[in-house]
């Protein structure tokens, strides 16, 4: 657990001297998720029918950025971490003793605490404000941060092992960009959308976490209304993580034998 941490910390450390040490990123953090949350409304308020719909339709639309905000900040990470595998920093991770799997999920961790924060912070001084929040008792507030840490954390480590087969993850951002917020009901609900459309989303861990985050924090329903939803998220969660490790070894057995990683 010691070894562990301290490769969480030493991560977090690397990226945020890397990444987000200019005043501009920090700037960026809050003024990007914000410009998705304005456009996204400001599209789509004019078929509420007047300002009725206004706060709870803001609200929807606020989860669902925040949402979008935690899990593509794992695909900007993986963007990133490709920039390693470039340059060779990650191939003299891999000849380190730290632990494959801790690697991956450590830069995913330090990205995700780093890129979110700021716009957390500002989705709960605004749901306060529209007081539309309704939850079914505080333990709730735990359960939405879990719902969106785990499977987001697990999201970054699959999608940082994949880049043990390929030098270039430039095609996973532009993948999982656009089609990622349509099909997991960002702006829409996932009920309005077409069931081949339904039946893509329901396979990232995105989903299932709006699912959640929407039905304890707007609808007022506890742990045993979201119990499937917990199970499906859960299970999701624990494959994409299995899948991470399986990625890594033979990755790394496949270039230890061909001799594609540099130092191999």
């Amino acid at each position: 657990m010691r070894h562990a941490l301290r490769v969480l910390r030493a991560e977090a450390l690397k990226q945020h001297r890397q990444i987000f040490g200019s005043k501009l990123v920090l700037f960026s953090m809050l003024v990007w998720p914000l410009l998705q949350l304005a456009e996204a409304y400001y599209m789509l308020h004019p078929l509420q029918g007047g300002d009725s719909g206004g706060p709870r339709l803001l609200a929807f639309l606020a989860t669902g950025t925040l949402g979008f905000t935690f899990f593509f900040s794992l695909v900007q990470s993986s963007w990133h971490f490709s920039m390693e595998r470039q340059s060779g920093t990650l191939e003299l991770l891999f000849l380190s003793p730290a632990n494959r799997l801790v690697v991956v999920i450590a830069n995913g961790f330090g990205a995700l605490v780093q890129n979110v924060w700021l716009f957390v912070s500002f989705s709960v001084a605004m749901f306060w404000w529209l007081g539309v929040v309704n939850v079914a008792h505080p333990g709730m507030y735990a359960v939405v941060f879990l719902a969106l840490l785990v499977p987001a954390v697990a999201w970054g480590a699959f999608l940082n092992s994949l880049l043990i087969f390929s030098r270039d993850s430039a095609f996973v951002y532009t993948l999982l960009d656009d089609p990622m917020w349509f099909v997991s009901g960002v702006r829409l609900p996932t009920s309005a959308l077409p069931e081949l459309v339904r039946a893509a989303g329901s396979v990232l861990p995105l989903t299932g976490s709006l699912a959640i985050v929407r039905g304890a924090l707007l609808d007022g329903q506890g742990v045993g209304d979201l119990a499937g939803e917990l199970v499906t998220l859960t299970g999701l969660s624990a494959t994409l993580l299995l899948a991470a490790v399986v990625a890594l070894r033979v990755g790394e057995a496949r270039a230890q034998r061909t001799g594609q990683l540099k130092l191999f």
